[in-house]
């Protein structure tokens, strides 16, 4: 009898290095837009305005330098793997404090790695940054499928489920044995289902938009109905919060209808901006920390600013995916903010400008398990990209006691 090893699977190193054509090229699609007429009302209840659009086009075609996104990028270690058939690609920075944590960080959609930028060396080096090495981590940023450098999909089922599995066996090819895993918007999701996964080796999870809805509470919102009586004054908020939230998803419905219809997004720079932009927050929509952040040239305190929404929305068109990433709600079937049955160990930091403030009640009857639960008083939908600090002292925090009791 004989036996054959299987080879192990790659790692390769990975390089940001878009050609000068393909910028060109962006330049030149910007400038040939085929603008519509003004909207007819004074606010933004028709969708992102023509002066708001234009200025930002402008901005894009004139000033914006994608290249400096790219050497940031670059000064951090990228990499591409085959997971279950399909590259994929992440960031792998590991701290200099040796006994550091590793962690898995999700990003959403209408986001990407970009999200991620300012929270990697935050965590990786507390030290610079007010905080303590034994709060340091190892942090891993993937691309989901679909996304920024990972592979495109080209046939169904990559939905966060698969995904949870695949970052699991991720964490494991890494060689850590132990980990956490952090999530908002669509990583949120991945990090529930590697939750109810409870694969070896992950500790617990971080999640910024937690899933804490009743089923009670979830079947009324569903049906449009009144809030149920006796709620406290926090849960009926958090159920106000939730109807204004599922009235402001059209975006949502179109991609999980008919994603392959968006040809548009493919075809034009300005077309794909807008439709990642008309998102919501806890604020309206178009999501208001994004659409502030339009006006916002720099920010010493590490807030969003108008480039680094523009480096986002230039890595979906540099890699064209636009409708690659869409596909993600056509695949999910499940319930969004409805409690899932998490049981292993969750941490949440709730933000004041997320979709809907989970209570605190909610939270520890969706998660028995819950280590850490804080509502903060600024950021929200994208809290890493919109509040990088506070967010990685947040993360310091929730994961404080779960780092004690494993050592």
């Amino acid at each position: 009898m004989s036996s054959t090893l299987e080879a192990p699977v790659e790692i390769r190193p990975f390089h940001v290095d878009i050609p000068d054509a393909a910028l060109e090229d962006l330049r030149r699609r910007i400038a040939a837009t085929n603008w519509p007429e003004k909207e007819t009302v004074e606010d933004q209840s028709q969708g992102l305005p023509l002066a708001m659009m234009q200025r930002l086009a402008d901005h894009w075609m004139t000033d914006y330098d994608w290249r400096s996104c790219e050497t940031r990028l670059n000064t951090l270690p990228h990499f591409i793997t085959e997971l279950d058939g399909l590259d994929i690609h992440f960031i792998h920075a590991r701290s200099p404090h040796e006994d550091a944590l590793p962690i898995v960080v999700n990003h959403g959609w209408p986001g990407s790695i970009i999200e991620q930028l300012k929270i990697i060396d935050r965590l990786t080096d507390p030290t610079a940054h007010g905080g303590s090495a034994a709060d340091a981590f190892h942090v891993v940023v993937p691309s989901m499928p679909g996304y920024g450098f990972s592979g495109k999909p080209t046939s169904t089922g990559w939905g966060p489920e698969r995904m949870g599995r695949a970052w699991a066996e991720l964490m494991h090819r890494l060689g850590y044995g132990r980990y956490v895993a952090q999530g908002g918007d669509w990583g949120a999701f991945v990090v529930d289902q590697m939750g109810l996964q409870a694969p070896p080796g992950l500790l617990a999870i971080h999640t910024n938009m937690p899933a804490t809805v009743p089923a009670d509470i979830d079947r009324a919102l569903e049906h449009g109905e009144p809030a149920p009586s006796g709620l406290s004054a926090e849960e009926g908020r958090a159920y106000a919060q939730l109807e204004r939230t599922f009235k402001q998803v059209e975006y949502a419905r179109m991609m999980a209808a008919r994603p392959q219809t968006l040809y548009g997004i493919a075809d034009s720079p300005v077309g794909l901006a807008a439709w990642l932009l008309d998102h919501n927050d806890a604020d309206g929509q178009p999501a208001a920390a994004v659409t502030a952040a339009l006006d916002r040239a720099s920010s010493a305190t590490g807030e969003l600013t108008r480039d680094e929404v523009l480096d986002n929305i230039t890595l979906y068109w540099l890699t064209n995916t636009g409708v690659s990433a869409s596909r993600l709600y056509w695949e999910y079937r499940g319930g969004f903010f409805n409690a899932k049955g998490v049981t292993i160990p969750v941490a949440t930091t709730v933000f004041p400008g997320e979709q809907y403030q989970a209570p605190r009640s909610w939270a520890e009857r969706a998660y028995p398990g819950l280590i850490y639960y804080n509502q903060v008083d600024r950021g929200g939908h994208f809290a890493a990209w919109e509040q990088p600090q506070l967010f990685a002292e947040e993360l310091r925090a929730a994961l404080r006691s779960l780092r004690q009791r494993q050592r």
